[in-house]
């Protein structure tokens, strides 16, 4: 498995990327193209292709925070789910980053979440926060009550927070 840092928006795989983004995240958990293209331009983000055997089977965005990297968004393509690849990812990431955060949806929202939820807690993510309110993307978009998870104990919740709302929806 490769995972490799795309750093401008003209690379090939970004428009698949973002094609398969906008279908798998429902509209209140996504940017627009606009601000999906500004992410480039930011240096604590980074856009990551991940390929296995030459094909490229999906993507993470992450955000580099002070004490954490936070995973923005996190896909393995629909053609490529049920070979344990999103396991592999999380091999990655652990072995990469010591200190990982994301948002998930309530376990209870539908099966799909369920499933999610669980992956993560069997991959070594624990919720950390019942109450983490997603802010919208933007004009039009609504706020999102998720669950926060980690692999690890954070020192200080709020803090953590406040960082990924300053840093990720500023």
């Amino acid at each position: 498995m490769e995972f490799i840092h795309i750093t401008s928006p003209e690379d090939y795989r970004v428009q698949e990327i973002f094609d398969s983004y906008s279908v798998t995240f429902p509209e209140d958990e996504r940017r627009e193209w606009n601000q999906f293209m500004a992410l480039f331009k930011n240096p604590k983000v980074k856009v990551i292709s991940v390929l296995h055997d030459a094909q490229n089977i999906g993507y993470l965005i992450l955000w580099e925070l002070c004490t954490a990297v936070f995973v923005e968004h996190f896909e393995v393509f629909e053609a490529f789910r049920g070979q344990k690849l999103g396991s592999q990812v999380t091999d990655y990431l652990s072995a990469n980053h010591p200190r990982i955060v994301l948002e998930v949806e309530y376990e209870n929202v539908n099966e799909a979440a369920k499933r999610r939820f669980s992956f993560y807690q069997k991959n070594g993510f624990q919720r950390i926060d019942e109450m983490y309110i997603q802010p919208c993307y933007g004009e039009g978009k609504k706020p999102l009550s998720l669950w926060l998870l980690a692999n690890y104990p954070p020192e200080n919740l709020q803090e953590l927070k406040d960082e990924i709302y300053d840093i990720v929806y500023h």
